[in-house]
């Protein structure tokens, strides 16, 4: 499976396209949808006097990973839909579809196809809290303010979402740590994406094994060397293809 350091390029995004009509890749979802409505019965982490972190977004982060960015569209509006009328608390409100989906967008594009480190994972959740602060901001002063200013309202969650970062961030790494190997072995990631990392390793530093390995690898005398790509291809092959 192809990796890519960054999403702006023509073939991230066919693949984006491809893994989103994969059966693997809706029913994966159809978990995550389940396991968001699952955690939203869960009672909430205590961080500081009011602020109190959620486990939705985990599942939210796993799908994003796995399914990509164009599944994460489906799979936002899908899943603020389905958790709403699961466990419907005030009127429902078409904007926060939105963000869900825009939030789901954020995390695949930080994460989908790409070597997952501690480092990414943090810059994924910034983003999204980012979002979380302007966006869910505005939602707030346009339906639920009570006269309150928008940035009033902005500033309050700028605070609680600086607060929430590394305890999200921390969550998520916990999560990615255990999950990735998991994940790998059934197909749903490449070799790079296997592991949780802490940063990507310096290129040159993989290369150099890689070359020792091949100078001391002699082949017996009179038998033919097998080729690496006929050796790796039953190896690499894909279980959730058919």
């Amino acid at each position: 499976m192809e990796i890519f350091k960054t999403p702006f390029s023509r073939a991230y995004w066919q693949y984006a396209v491809r893994d989103s009509k994969k059966l693997r890749t809706l029913v994966f979802s159809a978990l995550m949808v389940a396991a968001c409505v699952a955690l939203s019965y869960l009672k909430s982490v205590p961080v500081v006097n009011n602020i109190r972190v959620s486990w939705g977004f985990l599942a939210r982060a796993l799908c994003a990973l796995v399914g990509g960015p164009v599944n994460a569209l489906l799979f936002g509006f899908v899943e603020d839909t389905v958790s709403y009328f699961m466990n419907p608390t005030e009127g429902y409100n078409p904007f926060y579809i939105l963000t869900t989906m825009l939030g789901v967008f954020t995390y695949a594009l930080f994460l989908y196809r790409a070597e997952v480190t501690v480092l990414r994972v943090f810059l994924a959740k910034l983003a999204t809290n980012v979002q979380n602060v302007f966006l869910g901001g505005l939602g707030t002063y346009l339906w639920y303010s009570n006269g309150k200013g928008y940035w009033a309202i902005v500033s309050a969650s700028t605070v609680k979402n600086a607060i929430m970062l590394p305890v999200q961030t921390l969550m998520l790494a916990a999560l990615f740590a255990a999950l990735l190997p998991i994940l790998h072995r059934l197909g749903f990631l490449p070799d790079q994406a296997a592991r949780l990392r802490l940063w990507k390793p310096a290129e040159h530093m993989i290369a150099a094994p890689i070359r020792t390995a091949q100078t001391e690898a002699v082949p017996n005398s009179g038998s033919r060397p097998q080729g690496k790509d006929s050796r790796a291809g039953s190896r690499d092959k894909d279980p959730w293809e058919r």
